[in-house]
């Protein structure tokens, strides 16, 4: 590795502290989870490198024990990260040099890295591209540690990990909470919560999902809209 990439990873480490306990904890429930499911150890080790997108790699584990329906799992997949759309468009100027680089860069851009990337500076003389690169690679490499661990150990755990599936289900309550009691306008917040409510009394609880995301994902691209042009 050459001097100025070892250089930039060394920058890049402590932007990624908070970022590492919390992968490495969601990494390992996910490897634990989908052992659970009765997965072998091979499932969770390669989707965390082929998908990398924490929350669809959760539900995965549930489209794979259902009936198969290609277009049902697109649709989910599309609605629960639509929103790397919006905020991939505020980083085509930063990854403006073309590259390998940059490709890998596109694929493994998360939530996380996109908050340390959007702002976090290098420090005098790291190369900028250098600096992103090294957070996008540090941060799949945390998800990828937590995943392998929690898949190798999950099936010698003793105890009952019956309803561990229920940690996706805290995690999103736990970020609509920090949202919600946020400063921030509650606009995203409330309508999720209604169209979530009215998608669950008219579809039902086994097909409410899909209707609630695609559903959000449009009103919120109605309001950007209205937005910009105020």
């Amino acid at each position: 590795m050459k001097s100025e990439t070892k250089a930039a990873f060394r920058a890049a480490f402590p932007h990624t502290i908070p970022i590492l306990t919390g992968f490495l904890m969601l990494g390992f429930s996910y490897g634990v989870y989908m052992r659970s499911l009765g997965f072998s150890a091979v499932y969770p080790m390669v989707m965390c490198l082929a998908v990398f997108a924490g929350s669809l790699e959760f539900l995965a584990g549930s489209i794979l024990l259902s009936p198969f329906d290609p277009l049902a799992a697109f649709l989910l997949g599309f609605a629960v990260n639509a929103r790397h759309i919006f905020y991939s468009i505020s980083m085509l100027e930063k990854y403006d040099r073309p590259g390998l680089k940059k490709t890998y860069m596109i694929y493994a851009l998360c939530d996380e890295t996109f908050s340390v990337n959007i702002s976090a500076e290098p420090p005098e003389g790291i190369d900028k591209m250098d600096f992103m690169f090294a957070v996008t690679l540090l941060n799949q490499l945390y998800w990828v540690a937590g995943s392998w661990a929690g898949a190798l150990i999950g099936s010698a755990i003793p105890f009952d990990t019956t309803g561990l599936d229920f940690v996706m289900t805290a995690l999103f309550i736990v970020i609509f909470l920090d949202h919600f009691m946020s400063k921030k306008p509650l606009f995203s917040s409330a309508s999720g919560f209604v169209l979530s409510v009215l998608s669950l009394i008219i579809f039902g609880p086994d097909k409410f999902l899909i209707p609630a995301m695609v559903s959000f994902v449009a009103v919120l691209l109605l309001a950007r809209r209205r937005y910009d042009n105020t």
